[in-house]
């Protein structure tokens, strides 16, 4: 279990975070089971590993989330919150949300995307620079949530601030769990309006949505129920695709060769995308809590522990993709863990692929060439996610 090597790896550390591949390399080369005493956790880091958590929910459950902070505080959720439950609740739960939550719908927000990104980009246009995160990453997927579930323009703002500050954490520190709620107050009003205000937006949806629950109850979502979903869609949204787009920015400009590519051929921008997420996930590992006894490389993870999957490493890992830590934005089928795998893949995927390949289309389309401003860029601390706070970019 790594006894034999001094690999450490502590998802807290904000310099590890910052580069955390060089580690990623040497768990999977010299610890694949990888304990750590201080904060009590156990870590996976080859894709067979990783996948095989992600798939093996009766061993591997997701119902104390994928947070390590929520598993080990014992944290409870309500459970519309689907992301942390399994099977039965999460079959009918996700059942639910991906009626209304359709590609059809999805597809349709594509012009409303374009016209965002033309609103954000097109003032910038002959100037000296722009900011990928501030200008566009930032504001965009809270803009397109808003559309979807029908939140006003102007309240939108206030919502992506609330939602930063909970994915952001002391340099060093795990998530304070005391400071978390998922019970979805803030769009009270919202919901309690579109009830009497029906519209075509999936607030609406999920308010009129008929469905049988666990006892074989034919019925609609209760109020609280709503709250939870309208919440969840709204964090989960949020933060990952926004970090998306800022990585998108500074891997682009770290990769010149590479952005060419995609400015003389459009057509490989979602191929990009998906090595983008291969190649920088913005949501690094995934944790699950332990049902039973379970075996890696001869050592015993005993049930009750907390595992990390280790995402941002098996992404990387040599025995699943050739010169894994390359960025080639023509590698064929790019297969990655970024969205999860198994019944808790990403149910926003779709959401999340057009949002990064339209602010790209966009992007190229006007800016060809950029260079990121290093010395004024800033990154989130947060154990939940990496990327940027503020990406200049110089044009």
């Amino acid at each position: 279990m790594g006894t034999d090597t001094d690999v450490s790896y502590d998802p807290y550390d904000v310099d590890i975070s910052a580069d955390p591949f060089p580690v990623f390399r040497r768990l999977r080369d010299e610890a694949p089971l990888y304990y750590n005493g201080q904060h009590d956790f156990y870590a996976v880091s080859r894709a067979d590993d990783v996948e095989g958590v992600l798939v093996d929910w009766r061993t591997f459950s997701n119902s104390r989330s994928p947070v390590l902070e929520f598993i080990k505080s014992g944290i409870e959720f309500p459970p519309a919150v689907f992301l942390f439950t399994d099977p039965p609740k999460h079959t009918m739960y996700r059942g639910l949300l991906s009626r209304v939550f359709t590609p059809k719908r999805v597809a349709a927000l594509d012009p409303q995307v374009r016209e965002f990104c033309a609103r954000c980009l097109d003032p910038y246009v002959g100037s000296e620079g722009f900011d990928f995160m501030r200008d566009l990453g930032g504001p965009m997927p809270m803009q397109v949530i808003g559309v979807l579930l029908g939140i006003p323009r102007g309240d939108q703002d206030a919502l992506r601030a609330h939602f930063d500050e909970g994915f952001t954490t002391d340099p060093g520190e795990p998530v304070d769990t005391s400071e978390v709620s998922m019970d979805g107050d803030m769009f009270g009003e919202y919901i309690d309006w579109r009830a009497e205000h029906p519209s075509d937006d999936l607030m609406t949806d999920l308010l009129r949505v008929e469905f049988e629950d666990e006892t074989g109850t034919r019925r609609r979502l209760a109020r609280d129920e709503v709250l939870t979903y309208v919440h969840l869609l709204a964090s989960a949204g949020n933060e990952t695709t926004a970090k998306l787009i800022g990585w998108a920015g500074k891997v682009l400009a770290d990769h010149p060769d590479q952005r060419r590519i995609l400015v003389e051929d459009p057509a490989l921008i979602p191929n990009a995308v998906d090595e983008l997420l291969r190649f920088e996930p913005p949501t690094p590992h995934a944790a699950r809590y332990v049902m039973k006894d379970a075996e890696f490389h001869g050592e015993t993870v005993p049930a009750g522990s907390a595992l990390l999957a280790l995402v941002g490493a098996a992404n990387r890992d040599e025995r699943r993709y050739e010169d894994p830590d390359a960025f080639d934005v023509t590698r064929a089928g790019t297969a990655h863990f970024t969205f999860g795998f198994g019944i808790h893949y990403c149910l926003g995927n779709s959401l999340a692929r057009l949002e990064a390949r339209v602010a790209l289309e966009e992007v190229l389309k006007r800016f060809p060439e950029w260079t990121v401003d290093e010395a004024n860029a800033t990154r989130v601390v947060s154990s939940l996610a990496r990327g940027w706070e503020s990406l200049p970019v110089l044009l």
